[in-house]
């Protein structure tokens, strides 16, 4: 266990994405080390996100509970496999150095940021789950959570994707490195910035997406006290957008 944070503290102090690695189109993460580490986190939030089911009454509301702590971690390693051949062949069009096995590293590595800080807001949800009786705000708080980590585990795979491409091309270091001014692109001539914004964005419309809808098809993962548990909700006449639309509303109606 001890190992495992530790690999996952390097990963947060940025470690395993040091620049000179990264303009190289090396990625030195441990992979099978994240995985786990991953896992675990994802199963510590999504067991502070199944508590109210436990908390609230619900019949078999810790079977909520521990569903939660398996369906988090789940979430993200689907959507990762969902994802990964499109993520990687956009990667090659735009141009990228990385292999196949880099660019499942560099996401890896993303996942991981995005579950440790999930985690970290775990003490959070548990407060709010043990003084508030509304779902609607639990589900909120847990979307805002998810949204939040999000962006951050977004910041580390910008900064990662800008440094990947600010080496591509010729393979000699950029300017900066040198202390040189950094040329401007001819015309014709591919910008390595344009590209990583390119591939990040793609990126992050498909993992978006994907993972928002993902979301959607396991849950539940609080537990509606006005419904009977189950381990899925099938229900394909809405999706993942407008269900946060109704917790609003509800929320404004209360």
């Amino acid at each position: 266990m001890q190992g495992l944070l530790g690999q996952l503290d390097r990963l947060l102090r940025g470690e395993y994405t040091r620049g000179e690695e990264l303009r190289q189109g090396r990625i030195a993460v441990p992979v099978r080390t994240l995985i786990v580490a991953s896992l675990l986190c994802g199963a510590v939030y999504g067991a502070s996100m199944g508590l109210y089911a436990a908390t609230a009454g619900i019949e078999r509301g810790w079977q909520q509970f521990l569903s939660s702590a398996t369906k988090v971690p789940l979430l993200f390693l689907l959507t990762l496999v969902v994802t990964f051949p499109s993520l990687y062949v956009f990667s090659a069009l735009a141009g990228s150095r990385l292999a196949a096995r880099d660019v499942l590293r560099l996401l890896v590595a993303a996942i991981a940021v995005n579950l440790a800080v999930l985690a970290s807001f775990g003490p959070v949800t548990v407060f709010f789950t043990v003084f508030t009786t509304s779902y609607a705000f639990i589900s909120l708080l847990n979307v805002v959570f998810f949204v939040l980590a999000g962006l951050v585990s977004l910041g580390f795979l910008a900064r990662a994707a800008r440094t990947v491409f600010a080496g591509d091309g010729d393979g000699e270091p950029p300017a900066e490195a040198t202390g040189e001014a950094p040329p401007k692109p001819g015309r014709g001539a591919p910008d390595p910035q344009r590209r990583a914004r390119t591939i990040f964005r793609v990126w992050t419309v498909i993992y978006g997406i994907v993972g928002a809808q993902m979301g959607w098809i396991l849950r539940p993962f609080v537990g509606n006290p006005q419904l009977e548990f189950v381990w899925f909700r099938h229900h394909r006449q809405s999706n993942f957008f407008a269900a946060v639309m109704d917790l609003l509303r509800d929320i404004g109606a209360g």
